[in-house]
């Protein structure tokens, strides 16, 4: 696939994750690695309620000038592709239903089909203290990912880190998990209603 098009491709999922508030204005990140070393990943000033993939630059590992144009999270995404060979894209994103959820429960588990077939029980990762989080996070991040296999990190009240070998089951996975959260705290809230 050529940068052009992969560009395109990243500006019309953060487009589309934006409308679904999955993104902020200059909040989240999106990126895909392009060779062995390299990746492409958005901006620092990208605001994603457009297509823009101008807002896109490509990084490579060894750190260089455009590292300061580059998202806040590109050295969490450098840290999970360097360790994770089927890491092909990654996607950092604070979607409110599963962020709001994280904030009072250790693990998320899927009462819904989708949920329950297609991801299964998360746990809710605490980053403890957020003086230092951005000091800990590329590391922690791709550890945790590496060590328990999974391509799914759920961090309280911070948001969710996910990689795939397919941008579409990326983003697929990411919106099952974002309904069953909401679909979750609907059914919690319809059980404090019954109780009173």
């Amino acid at each position: 696939m050529n940068r052009a098009n992969l560009k395109n491709k990243l500006s019309v999922l953060a487009l589309s994750m934006f409308r679904k508030d999955f993104f902020g204005i200059y909040h989240g990140s999106i990126s895909a690695k392009t060779e062995t070393n390299r990746f492409v990943i958005n901006t620092k000033e990208a605001i994603f309620d457009a297509l823009d993939d101008m807002s896109m630059i490509e990084l490579y590992f060894k750190k260089d000038y455009r590292w300061n144009q580059a998202s806040i999270d590109a050295s969490i995404h450098y840290s999970i592709y360097s360790q994770i060979s089927e890491a092909k894209f990654i996607c950092f994103s604070m979607p409110q239903f599963t962020t709001a959820y994280s904030l009072h429960h250790d693990n998320i588990i899927p009462k819904d089909y989708f949920g329950h077939t297609e991801i299964g029980a998360i746990d809710v990762i605490d980053p403890k203290q957020f003086d230092d989080w951005y000091d800990r996070a590329d590391s922690e991040i791709a550890y945790y990912l590496q060590t328990n296999k999974t391509n799914i990190m759920v961090i309280r009240g911070y948001g969710v880190y996910a990689y795939s070998r397919d941008i579409h089951e990326m983003a697929k996975r990411l919106a099952i998990l974002e309904k069953s959260c909401r679909l979750l705290m609907l059914d919690n809230s319809q059980t404090n209603i019954d109780l009173d």
